[in-house]
């Protein structure tokens, strides 16, 4: 592929950055305080901005509500602008109160049921107020042991909490249902895996979709035919990107399997270039965000490395030679088929990634350039004088 063709597919691949990923995290044992990391929805939007500057690839900024607050959300998306980014999916946070101990819109009792439903609606309000599209669905909802629930009747409130929740969005905007198969419900979770997903989402309507995010499944689950499924039905909305090596990890992306984002990609471009018109749309308008932990990594710069991992594998996942791939796959030529993988795969995109960034304006090494900029150490000691004199302390943890 020439680098005029390539390099137009670059410029439609954007990954949001998650504001809380540009704060303090740790594990479900403890908080590791980083003292450049950001604690208040403005230095979260000037931190994104920092990414969006350095890889021209991360324009919008998703939120998690309340661990994001604003006193007036009809001034935060000039405050995004400012910083040069915009809000993008607004993540509904039902999972750390108290009163969700037993659920939430699965929840026995009516009373906590309508406080998550309220959330929710809270959220639409602010995705409107802010100019987001999207209200990104995770849930914490289940049990631990055996004969806790009836299974049944939590997936009965679940479709009617969310069923109010549906009738109120705009026309413009979309619920993401992500899943997850554990933790912290251990016995069994409510949106357990793809397919419990999927059929929420056909219960509730087209503005519904599925979620994926890559850390969330069982060992030698076959993410990429997940994906395949998902498309084939027009119901793939978006992804968090992240890496694993056991199970939940939110390692950086790329960090422990790259031949798997790889292969998830494979499946993303063949969407965006099917002659299958729904297919074709739902890969072209599915949203990506990174989801990860930064505990043992400098926020700004996890992200950052994040942000070039995947505009590598989406590179090189354009680049497959599809028509070969087909003859290949049509003779039954098995060897030949995976050749034809790895020769893109094993290609070194770097280069043509460089000529990308310089034909925009960006330094070729984002990376390098961030760190050389001294961003990190100017603010460090701006935000340890700001804690120390106003108190302020980060609210909510990784999610």
């Amino acid at each position: 592929m020439d680098h005029a063709a390539l390099f137009k597919r670059l410029d439609h691949f954007m990954v949001e950055t998650p504001s809380w990923g540009l704060a303090d995290s740790g594990t479900r044992f403890g908080t590791f305080r980083q003292p450049w990391a950001a604690k208040v929805i403005d230095e979260k939007f000037a931190d994104a901005g920092q990414v969006q500057k350095y890889t021209g690839i991360c324009p919008r900024v998703a939120l998690h509500i309340p661990w994001d607050t604003a006193a007036d959300w009809s001034v935060i998306s000039a405050m995004a602008k400012a910083n040069g980014v915009s809000v993008g999916a607004i993540n509904p946070n039902v999972f750390q109160d108290p009163d969700y101990q037993f659920g939430s819109i699965c929840h026995t009792d009516e009373k906590v049921r309508q406080k998550a439903i309220a959330h929710h609606l809270e959220c639409i309000d602010i995705a409107k107020a802010t100019g987001s599209d999207a209200i990104s669905l995770w849930y914490a909802d289940g049990s631990n042991y055996p004969g806790q629930a009836c299974f049944r009747e939590r997936k009965h409130r679940m479709q009617d909490s969310l069923a109010q929740v549906y009738r109120a969005l705009p026309k413009n905007m979309r619920l993401l249902v992500e899943y997850k198969f554990f933790e912290p419900a251990f016995y069994h979770t409510d949106l357990q895996d793809w397919g419990s997903s999927l059929l929420l989402c056909n219960k509730l309507g087209p503005q519904a979709q599925v979620l994926v995010d890559t850390g969330h499944h069982a060992q030698g689950t076959n993410i990429e035919h997940i994906v395949a499924i998902l498309l084939d039905e027009g119901r793939l909305g978006g992804f968090h990107f992240n890496n694993r090596k056991y199970a939940d990890d939110d390692l950086t992306v790329g960090a422990i399997n790259p031949y798997e984002l790889f292969l998830i990609f494979c499946e993303l471009v063949a969407g965006e270039e099917d002659k299958n018109n729904v297919v074709r749309d739902t890969a072209l308008n599915c949203s990506y965000m990174f989801d990860q932990c930064p505990n043992h990594k400098p926020t700004i710069e996890s992200i950052i490395q994040s942000a070039v991992c995947v505009q590598e594998h989406y590179a090189k996942a354009i680049l497959v030679d599809r028509a070969a791939l087909k003859q290949a796959r049509d003779n039954h030529d098995v060897v030949l088929c995976e050749e034809i993988l790895k020769d893109a795969y094993n290609t070194d995109v770097r280069p043509q990634l460089a000529e990308w960034r310089r034909n925009k304006g960006l330094d070729p090494n984002p990376l390098k350039a961030f760190r050389a900029s001294g961003y990190t150490k100017k603010v460090t000691p701006e935000r340890v004088a700001k804690r120390k004199s106003s108190g302020v302390v980060t609210t909510g943890a990784f999610g």
